[in-house]
């Protein structure tokens, strides 16, 4: 994670998002003791459903996708990140902020042999930032790394495989960043990548997944007051995120559960803010619209360990 005194334009995590609980005040100093407060519950923590396995007209699911924000993909393996995928036995599994060269890749990753198709991209000018990488049970009709456009491809951001069916995309779209120093770039990046993404839409439905680095509504994260102008729940980011909605796409979570509630997929290493799930929710599965037919189920996997991200997985009967 960064460390105070990294350039601004190095700062790319969500290090700064805030864990404070809403409606916290200090007390002050002889006031006046009113009556004895009851003692605080302990924090409403989200509880994934059982999964649905069949689609709304009762087709068995046939793509099973996992996505994953690691924070550093070699210490995600110590971790322990790999023995949890294993049981989790998606199909797909991708990555995001994998923090790490190719060559670099510890052995465990290069020898998964339940994924022979794997690709990876990260940053060309910055060691150990930001990276996401892809691994397939089923080897793709093609990759394509990057959205074609030079501002938006050096810092390994995005892979796209197309399969017969579909495309499936997984991005770790850029922070705001600590004093919102990266808001302008990121609209830039939100236009480029919704337009991409359109271009890829036209041609065959896609999914994408990944760490989208915004909480689209209030229900999304534990403080929404104290966030308006954090990155992550700036009005421009959320305006970029519906526009994205808007341009035929849909955040398959809250499409199956609108009003669900504490369900989140980050929190940050401060303040325990993990164990008292003060979260937000950044990591998505978004589908094309016609798609919805073949959506089995969209999972949080709010109690998987080894990243300040949970991961996320889909079901989808394609």
């Amino acid at each position: 994670m960064p460390k105070r005194g990294k350039k601004a334009e190095d700062v790319d995590s969500t290090d700064e998002f805030e864990a404070t609980e809403p409606g916290a005040k200090k007390s002050k100093k002889g006031a006046a003791k009113g009556p004895k407060e009851k003692v605080a519950e302990g924090p409403i923590l989200y509880q994934d459903p059982p999964d649905k396995l069949t689609s709304p007209g009762g087709q068995k699911y046939t793509l099973k996708v996992t996505s994953w924000n690691v924070d550093g993909l070699r210490a995600w393996v110590k971790k322990k990140g790999l023995e949890w995928v294993r049981e989790e036995d998606p199909d797909v599994l991708c990555l995001q902020e994998t923090k790490c060269a190719e060559k670099l890749l510890p052995p465990e990753m290069r020898e998964m042999p339940e994924y022979p198709h794997k690709y990876w991209a990260c940053a060309g000018t910055k060691e150990g930032y930001s990276g996401v990488a892809l691994l397939c049970k089923r080897e793709p009709l093609s990759i394509t790394y990057g959205i074609g456009e030079e501002e938006h491809d050096q810092e390994g951001r995005v892979i796209t495989a197309e399969f017969p069916s579909h495309f499936l995309v997984t991005a770790y779209v850029p922070n705001a960043g600590r004093g919102l120093v990266r808001l302008e770039y990121r609209q830039r990046w939100d236009a480029a990548f919704r337009a991409y993404l359109q271009g890829l839409d036209a041609r065959k439905p896609l999914v994408l997944c990944g760490d989208l680095n915004v909480a689209h509504a209030e229900i999304d994260l534990k403080n929404p007051k104290g966030n308006k102008k954090s990155a992550g729940f700036t009005p421009e980011e959320r305006q970029g995120f519906g526009e994205l909605l808007a341009a035929g796409f849909t955040d398959t979570f809250r499409h199956l559960y609108p009003d669900t509630p504490h369900a989140y997929t980050f929190w940050t290493y401060m303040m325990n803010a993990r164990a008292k799930n003060v979260g937000w929710r950044l990591d998505y599965f978004l589908v094309s619209m016609r798609l919805l037919g073949a959506l089995c189920d969209s999972k949080i996997r709010s109690q998987a360990m080894g990243s300040d991200h949970c991961p996320v997985t889909l079901y989808m009967a394609l």
